[in-house]
Formats: C-alpha cells, structure tokens, sequence
C-alpha cells in the first residue's frame, strides 16, 4: 500500500465509490480508497438499487437527477455491469396536500430538467394495469428514473476511478486516524500507514465508528429495513414491458418489478427498530454482509395494504427476504462537507437512499474538497448544520421519526414532535403562554408566529389560519410596538491584540472603526463566493460580537477560527447560548425602551447601525440599534437568565403603548418587503457578492479573502443576476425553488424565497435569473404550485425603500 496520497477515503460503498470516481474526474488521482472487506459489503450490496426523480428540494433533485443521467452511460463507458432499468416510476398522491406538492416537484422538473407528468387514475392504470387505485387523486410519473443492481453501479464507479489513476485498497481495515502537528493526517491500517492532505468518512453505517477516532460523531441512527422478493408472476412473464417503480403512501412502500418477480420494500410507520440498538447502534469493525433475521410479523400490515394495490400478487410465494441496515439522518439529508472542529476530515456518509444519492454526492463533494465550493448550496447537506445539541437521544428520535414517514408528506408548518426542545431560549413558557406557536432552527425552538383563536397552525401550501395573525403582527410593529425573541442567532465574542486585522481579512467589508459600530459583512471564499454574511459589532479596541444565521453556527465558527494565522493573537468563543436575544421594534420603541434605561435615546446620542451598553431591569444590555425588519428599533442581547426579567420590563412599560408581540413568520414577512437577502437562500456558495447585488458592502481597497477573484467576476460580469419581484396575488406565495420562464415557457432562472408582506399588500420574491432578464419592470411568470403568476422586476424595496423609518 502506498504511505502518501492527497485524499484517503475510508469506506468502500456507493458514497466513497461516487467520491472516488469524481475526485479522479476532477483531476485528483492522487486519491486512495481503503475498505476493510470487499467493495459494496455494508449496506451496498443488499440495497434495492431505486433511483427516484421525484423530489421538490432543488440541491437534492440536482444530485439525483445527476445519477439519473450518469447511471445509464455508465456500463458502456467502463466496461462494467450496472443493470440500468430506466422503466420510470409513480407516486400516489390520496389528498389535495400531495397534489399541491406533485405541482411543486413538477416546477423543480422544469428547472432540473427531468421528466415528469401529474397524471390521474385512468393514466396510472394505462402504464400499470396491475394496481388498485382506490383512494389515489393522481400520480406523479417521472420518465426518467428507475433501478440499478447496487453492487454492479458501485464497482462501475471504482472501476472508472482506477481507470482514471486512482488506487483502491481491499481486505484492508483502518485501525485509526491521526491528525499531525502539521494539520496532515495519518491513517493507520492493518497493511500499513498513509500520510495524506484530506480523510474522508465514507463509512456508511460504520460512519460513528470512524468519527470516534477523531473524538467527534456523526448524527445518524441505523435503522432496519425490509423488502421482500416473490416467485415470478406470470403477468410479467408474458409483459414485454417493465412494471415501473411505484411509491405509495397508502402502504408506505416501494414496490416494482424485480426480473419476473414483485418487490415489496416496507418502511413502517411505527414500531421500526434501530440496527444493533444493543450495541449503540452501529455494527461491530469487523462485521460484513450483515443482516438480520426477517421479522415478518412486525411488518405484516403494510405488506398487506401492498398487496391490496397489487392483487396479482396475493397468491405467490416468497422467493427471498433481505432485513438490513440502511442509515438514517434527522433531517433526511446525507451529510455531504466538513467535520465541526477539524481540518481537511470530511463526510460522505447518512444517505438513506445512497445508490440514487451516490454519483451526484460524489460529484459535489469532490468539487468543494478540490475547489473550495461547489456549483450547487451546500448549506443543507453540510454536516456542520447539527451542532453538539444534536445528542444521542436527539438523533435516534428524529431519524426514527424520519424513516417512519418516508412516504408521508412534510408540510409546510407541520410540527413533528421527536426530538424538539433541545434549545430553549429562557423565554419559552412565557411565550408559549402568550399564545406563541413554535418551530425549529438548528434545534433552537423559537415562535413562528402567535395563534389568535389558540389553534394549532393548519399545515398546507397556501394560505392558512396564520394568514391573518402574521398580518396582525406585522401592522402591530408598523404602527406600535412589539417584541420577538431571536436567539437562535449564532452569536460569537471574538476579542484579542490581532482581532482587527483578522477580521479586516476574513470580511469583504471594513470592520467598524469606532467603538459601538456595526457593519454588515461577508464571508468569501478564495474563488469570492458566499461562506457567510454577519453583523459585526465593535465592543472595544479589540472587542467584537458578531451575529448570524442560526444554520450556521458551526460553519461560522470554524470560519472565522480556522482563519487565525499562525502567531496572531485571537480568541474566538461562541456564546449562542450564553446570551439571549430580544427584538423590540415599532415606532414606539424609543418611547417603550426609554421608560427601562437611563440612557440618551434620542437619534442624535443613539443612531442608526450603532451600539451601546445599557442597564435595564439590573442586567447588562447589548443594545444594537439594527433589525431585520425595517422599523425602528433595537436588538437587546443580555445574558439568557436575565432575559425574563428584561421582558417584563419591556411588556409592563409598553402597556401604555399596546406592546405585542410578533414571530418569524412576520420577521420573514417584513424582510420580504425591505428586500433583505437571507443567508442559505439569496446568499449561498454558489454566488459571489457581484451577483448577489451586494457589493456596496464590498470594500476593495483592502485585502481580504477572495479579493481577487471578485474583482474578476466584476470585471468578466455575472453569469446569473438577483432580481426582486411583485408576483400576481394568490392564495399561496413563493417559497423559494419554484421556476421562471418567459415567452412560450423558456425558462430563464428560479426563485430562492419569497413571502407576503402584509403592510403593503403585496406578494414578493426574490430570485436568480439570466442577467438579460433582470432590468426593473421585466415582466416574467413564476410557477407556484403548478400555476403561472405573473411577476414584474422591482427597481427598490417597496417598503421604505429610503431607511427613513429606520433612521428616524
């Protein structure tokens, strides 16, 4: 075995296989796969090989769609077996949620470029006259999709991988890993030692075993999974035409055509097990081809519902029962990117469904480890969205949750119940008493919005019974005075001698020169593209708070701490959960704060994008004057066990006032209208500060990372331009993902979030077009929940497009 290589990939099945091959493509041949059995020997090679179009998450549907497109070249471009059935597949749709959402995927085909029809019951039974349709509204066929034999895909992969130069290690088990004094890293095996730049965990449902090594895990529970094999069926001896793959939430299923035979792959809906749970969940090192006694009984009543739909089944026997492990991630997601904490150690691993997944995962990682980004957002696919909250119990409840509705629907403002709670601001009885309706964000449990008949949200597409409370919210802060807790914001002290000039180089914007300034900046990587976007605020000579996306906490935190130099004198802490945040907002909030404080808090001794230290009900304040709002106000950051004390402050002082309250819903609501880009939506690794519209907070008189590279893609021009658009009214808005198109269906960009906003009676979005098409007053159709609204490019924010009302 060779003892240097620029990447060592830990695990030999369809993830580290995908990465391989892509790493070669990408011109690192340098690379060594190691795999302690024989390629595919986890859960490869007992997978049932789908391959699914059908999915409405834009970065998602690119990585499948890219496999989808790979897979059927990939025999005859390596010589190797990969069994490619491109028999399509169908999804039932049983109510006007799933429509609504078969017309929201059907929006993401046009973007992504697969094929794919909403069809009814009479064309569900022209391409399988087989199935039972009862209760199905309608079905979602895509083309293009279909199934591959999993251990023939995987070696085609590696085999295009050693084609290419890189080298695959066999029989071979990794021992350890070290990180060296020189940031290398050694991976120790039973052959011998390799030194190499990067180590990447693709070790499927060996994954939290590899991450021990290096102290850290990883959030993923095994769980068991079954499918059944039966005799052949004579209808499909005699077809000359393949079954296509069906998806069915009536069951919870798959099941297709496997040769002559049926298959039938169950996910329970309760009562699933964790894979070794006596264990800790994870198989032994030296385990291989591991499965499990069938456990037929358990899992009964959802095949029977399967053979309902396929009554040609009911009488034929079982010809093989295959019960592995499959692993599974909180949020359904791989985790595809850096390990929180450490250099150069990354994750391919998580994916449920790792044969569809494997290419296009490999394909994109491959392109953040060899250039810094790739082409599509990261943000949720990143391990580092899961922060040390996510323990143990956390992550077995929601991938448990997860499996169990793999074919029922999440809706927008649905709130499952595993895993919630984690993160609690101090506030949180207080609030819930109020009325506060809560979601979550990365843990943090936070108020979307306060029910004013004491309902529960109504889950749905459109609009709901949260319509009319956001709107209430919203001119409650336009016209009075309100408050929201936000603090699930990611919050960092970052102090020390050489903290100025670090700063200055990690963001594209100057740091605040006085004390009290606060600057909104970003984050760029070498190519100048968006790690990030951050309000810094200058505590002292070298003193600073600095605030960001919930999501990216850890991410932010390894940015700035990884970008200390060697011999600079910087501390940077992460106090998310020291400090709690509250919002005070309106035109009475100067009027409400001053009856808590002593401070001057007249715009001349407090101005806008400023600071200061207050004293309110005994606690020490961080008062930033700054919202994501657009009104005046301020942000008031104390230490959490005091936040309830500075509550009751605010609320018996606003008394006089009408003090309220409002949630993220109105937050997102009222920054729609300031046309305030969102990190992980308009500001995203993919773009650069030139398309982003953001260069006024771009300063290139002084260094800082990705300088040079901005000033190339100013110069080149953008390849694709944000526009902010007034969108025809419906009963339902953008949600970010939907597509665009001119003339006669041309599609020219897609949107990345929108909402309505309430106190101008307009429903807005923001999106990503070809530059031609970006001029204010084009005109353009955005495609929502399958129906073509027109929208018009908007020159400015339509709501105080001056900061006045900030400012006053």
């Amino acid at each position: 075995m060779k003892e240097h290589a620029r990447v060592v990939i830990i695990g030999g099945g369809m993830m580290g296989c995908g990465l391989l091959y892509h790493l070669a493509q990408e011109g690192w041949t340098d690379s060594l796969l190691i795999e302690k059995g024989e390629l595919t020997s986890g859960s490869t090679w007992h997978a049932a090989g789908q391959c699914p179009s059908f999915i409405a998450d834009y970065n998602m549907a690119k990585i499948h769609h890219y496999g989808n497109t790979l897979y059927p070249k990939l025999e005859a471009m390596t010589g190797q077996y990969v069994s490619w059935h491109g028999c399509g597949g169908l999804r039932f749709a049983t109510n006007r949620a799933e429509m609504d959402y078969f017309k929201k995927v059907e929006g993401t085909a046009k973007l992504i470029g697969f094929r794919m029809q909403v069809i009814g019951p009479d064309e569900i039974k022209a391409i399988n006259p087989h199935v039972d349709t009862t209760g199905v509204l309608a079905a979602a066929w895509t083309l293009d999709d279909g199934h591959v034999d999993p251990a023939g895909c995987c070696n085609a992969l590696a085999k295009g991988a050693r084609d290419r130069g890189a080298e695959i290690e066999r029989r071979n088990r990794v021992l350890n890993v070290v990180q060296l004094p020189s940031g290398e890293w050694q991976v120790v095996t039973e052959k011998g030692t390799v030194t190499c730049e990067h180590v990447v965990n693709a070790g499927g449902c060996y994954a939290r075993l590899i991450n021990q090594w290096v102290g850290s895990d990883v959030p993923i529970t095994n769980m068991k999974h079954h499918y059944i094999v039966t005799e052949p069926i004579q209808q499909f001896i005699d077809a000359d035409v393949e079954m296509p793959v069906m998806r069915d939430p009536y069951p919870s299923a798959y099941y297709r055509q496997e040769q002559k035979s049926g298959l039938i792959g169950i996910y329970e809906t309760e009562g699933s097990q964790e894979a070794w749970a006596d264990r800790g969940g994870y198989p032994e090192w030296d385990s291989e081809n591991e499965l499990f006694t069938d456990e037929l009984d358990r899992i009964s009543p959802w095949v029977e519902r399967t053979l309902e739909r396929m009554p040609i089944w009911g009488e034929s026997g079982i010809k093989r029962i295959v019960h592995g492990a499959i692993p599974h991630t909180p949020d359904a997601n791989p985790l595809l990117g850096p390990t929180a904490g450490l250099r150069n150690f990354w994750q391919c691993c998580g994916s449920s469904i790792g044969i569809a997944q494997g290419a296009g995962c490999g394909k994109y990682l491959a392109q953040w480890i060899v250039h810094g980004q790739s082409e599509i957002n990261m943000a949720g696919l990143d391990p580092r969205r899961f922060g040390r909250w996510a323990d143990s119990d956390y992550v077995r409840a929601r991938s448990i949750e997860d499996y169990e509705h793999m074919y029922a629907l999440h809706l927008p403002g649905e709130e499952r119940p595993a895993g919630r709670g984690k993160r609690k601001s101090s506030l949180y009885d207080i609030l819930a008493a109020a009325g506060g309706l809560y979601t979550t964000a990365s843990g943090w449990e936070r108020v979307k919005y306060y029910a004013l008949d004491g309902q529960d949200e109504e889950p749905g597409f459109r609009h709901n019974n949260a319509f009319d409370a956001v709107a209430k919210e919203c001119r409650l802060v336009s016209e009075g005075v309100a408050l929201a807790d936000l603090s699930s914001f990611a919050k960092f002290d970052v102090s020390g001698p050489d903290a100025p000039a670090m700063l200055e180089r990690v963001f594209a914007n100057r740091m605040p020169q006085k004390i009290g300034g606060i600057a909104l900046a970003h984050m760029l990587n070498d190519d100048g593209a968006i790690e990030g976007e951050a309000t810094v605020t200058r505590l002292g000579r070298h003193a600073y708070y600095i605030l960001s996306a919930a999501a990216a906490e850890d991410r932010d935190f390894d940015w700035l701490a990884q970008h200390i130099q060697e011999g600079e004198d910087v501390t940077v802490t992460n106090v998310s959960q020291t400090y709690g945040n509250l919002v005070l907002a309106g035109p009475k909030a100067r009027d409400v704060l001053s009856q808590v404080t002593r401070a001057d808090l007249s715009n001349e001794a407090f101005r806008w994008l400023t600071a200061q230290e207050l004293t309110i009900a005994g606690a020490t304040v961080r008062a930033l004057r700054v919202n994501y709002i657009g009104e005046l106000g301020w942000e008031l950051h104390c230490p959490m066990a005091a936040m309830p004390a500075v509550y009751e402050a605010l609320m018996k002082a606003g008394c006089t006032y009408g003090i309220g309250h409002f949630g993220t819903y109105a937050v997102n609501a009222m920054r729609m209208e300031k046309a305030y880009r969102g990190w992980g939506s308009e500001l995203t690794n993919e773009i650069t500060p030139i398309e982003a519209d953001i260069e006024r907070f771009v300063k290139f008189d002084k260094d800082f990372i990705g300088k040079a590279a901005t000033l190339q893609r100013k110069q080149d021009g953008a390849q694709g331009q944000i526009i902010y658009l007034e969108v025809e009214p419906g009963d339902s808005d953008t949600t970010g993902g939907e597509a665009i198109t001119v003339g006669e269906g041309q599609v020219i960009g897609l949107t990345t979030s929108g909402g309505y906003g309430h106190r101008v009676g307009k429903s807005l979005a923001f999106a990503y077009v070809q530059p031609a098409y970006a001029k204010p007053g084009t005109d353009m159709t955005v495609w929502i929940l399958g129906e073509p609204r027109k929208a018009k490019v908007l020159a400015e924010p339509v709501y105080d497009a001056g900061n006045a009302t900030l400012k006053t």
